[in-house]
């Protein structure tokens, strides 16, 4: 929340997003970056759908949706994601999504998706 209220920051990056099931018109899942880019231009993005509704897509489309918006920003180059190592559902939504393993811990996973080459 301090994010979110600091007029120096983009709220946007601190913002928590609720996915709601139009059909059920229930909220069935949350996702946001975890704050602004750092100086490499990488953000982190963090999701979780509520247990009733795993397996039926919401947040494989929601995150899809939030990479087609950090592609519109001209400072985010990158998008970093961690997953528990037998969260296979988180995992099968950053492959879906095309962001590709760094790293397998005994404690989390580390992903990433380039959104934009460095140039030099």
């Amino acid at each position: 929340m301090p994010n979110v209220a600091d007029a120096s920051k983009n709220y946007l990056y601190s913002t928590l997003w609720t996915v709601i099931s139009k059909a059920d018109r229930q909220m069935v899942a949350d996702l946001c970056f975890v704050g602004e880019p750092d100086a490499n231009g990488q953000i982190e993005i963090g999701f979780g759908t509520y247990e009733l509704h795993h397996g039926h897509g919401y947040m494989t489309e929601a995150v899809a949706g939030m990479i087609k918006w950090a592609k519109e920003q001209p400072e985010v180059k990158s998008i970093y994601a961690e997953t528990a190592p037998d969260n296979f559902a988180s995992m099968s939504v950053l492959k879906k999504n095309g962001f590709v393993p760094l790293n397998k811990g005994k404690k989390l996973c580390s992903w990433k998706l380039v959104l934009q080459e460095e140039s030099w």
